[in-house]
């Protein structure tokens, strides 16, 4: 299946949905205190305004779009989780427009200019919305008719998880899981979902087989007696992209990461390893992204004293690079001034102290006032680092 189609059939949508409420409101606009409907094209068309309205404001909005994480697991989305979304968004959407075009239009009264806000919001959520129901309704009418499906494999092989597995292929509308096998988590001489399923390898080898068989979505369902081994199989899914259910009486251990789901009759809970929501993650980058340039942009003058100061008061490169652990244990380099004497760590990393004789003259002012992790900024930017958390 192509998956990226119908990310390409909701940003298509979402621009003509865009663009002709825009017009639809554009129109309005422009007659709203006219009473001669027949100078209307050369009131709307010929208005320069108005075609380059058409070509930007869409854009906008699909930039809104993404920010707000509405184009992220399309396949997964309901119809009333689309309709929130787009309330929401256009919501926003227009509050923008609202401040940065409408609110210096000409009106006999100011509450002429929240009518405005309000027909645009109207139009757009409305066009929106119901364009992006009817795209969600026949993607949803496929997975429940399995013309749609998820690569999906089990973790555990026997009570449980043949319980799980029969509950979800035996209910009349189908959830969209298309099970490709299950990896075992105790080693046994059988397995019950064997009968159903081949045994794909041990919970260990989860990453690779997921990556070998382009799986979706992962159920674990193991017995009680294989509780134990939770954290290790939650270790072993770290750095997976899939989607991750556990059982209900596993909810305890998993406790403050989940979100309640429900497979039709077969309840699940849904880990959710993203704590922040997609549209908060995108802003928290930006802000990053904005204050760093604009710290790097005012200290330039420090920033460049510094490096000098490094450069003449002793031999060596003006930077050093430090190893430090990122997010889901990655490694990565952060950019610091140099504050020791070249090869001050040839025999490997030392704890420094404050008369520590690795450390320069200037490099012992640097660590003082922080002035060494200025180029730490430029860490953030590339996305190594942020600026909290």
């Amino acid at each position: 299946m192509n998956r990226p189609l119908q990310t390409i059939k909701y940003i298509l949508n979402d621009y003509i949905s865009a663009a002709l409420a825009w017009a639809m409101f554009f129109m309005y606009r422009k007659n709203a205190y006219s009473t001669d409907y027949s100078s209307l094209r050369e009131i709307t068309f010929d208005d320069s305004n108005f075609i380059t309205g058409l070509a930007i404001i869409p854009l906008l909005w699909l930039v809104i779009y993404f920010i707000m994480g509405n184009y992220k697991s399309v396949y997964r989305k309901t119809r009333v989780k689309v309709i929130g979304n787009t309330f929401l968004s256009s919501l926003i959407g227009v509050m923008f427009l609202f401040l940065s075009v409408i609110i210096d239009d000409y009106v006999n009264s100011t509450s002429d200019l929240i009518v405005y806000g309000g027909i645009l919001f109207i139009l757009h959520f409305g066009i929106t919305a119901i364009s992006r129901t009817i795209i969600t309704s026949l993607m949803v009418n496929k997975i429940h008719n399995g013309v749609i499906g998820f690569n999906t494999i089990i973790i555990g092989g026997n009570g449980n998880a043949t319980a799980i597995y029969n509950d979800i292929i035996n209910q009349t509308i189908s959830s969209g899981n298309k099970f490709i096998g299950f990896v075992n988590v105790n080693d046994a001489d059988e397995y019950k979902l064997a009968n159903h399923l081949p045994k794909l390898g041990h919970y260990l080898q989860t990453p690779q087989i997921i990556e070998e068989l382009a799986i979706e979505e992962v159920i674990i369902a193991i017995d009680p007696s294989e509780h134990a081994k939770i954290k290790s199989i939650m270790s072993a899914l770290r750095n997976t992209n899939v989607i991750i259910k556990v059982i209900p009486d596993m909810y305890d251990i998993v406790l403050g990461m989940v979100k309640m789901t429900a497979i039709f009759q077969a309840p699940l809970i849904q880990i959710s390893p993203e704590i922040m929501p997609y549209w908060q993650v995108v802003l928290k980058r930006v802000m990053d992204i904005s204050i760093s340039l604009l710290a790097i942009i005012f200290l330039s003058p420090l920033f460049i004293f510094t490096a000098a100061m490094v450069y003449f008061t002793s031999k060596g490169p003006i930077f050093y690079l430090q190893e430090r652990i990122g997010i889901n244990g990655k490694p990565f380099n952060m950019l610091k001034f140099r504050t020791m004497y070249t090869d001050a760590e040839s025999a490997g990393p030392q704890l420094s102290s404050d008369d520590d004789p690795r450390i320069t003259t200037f490099g012992k002012i640097m660590r003082k006032i922080r002035l060494d992790e200025i180029p730490q900024f430029f860490t953030v930017i590339k996305g190594d680092m942020s600026l909290v958390g």
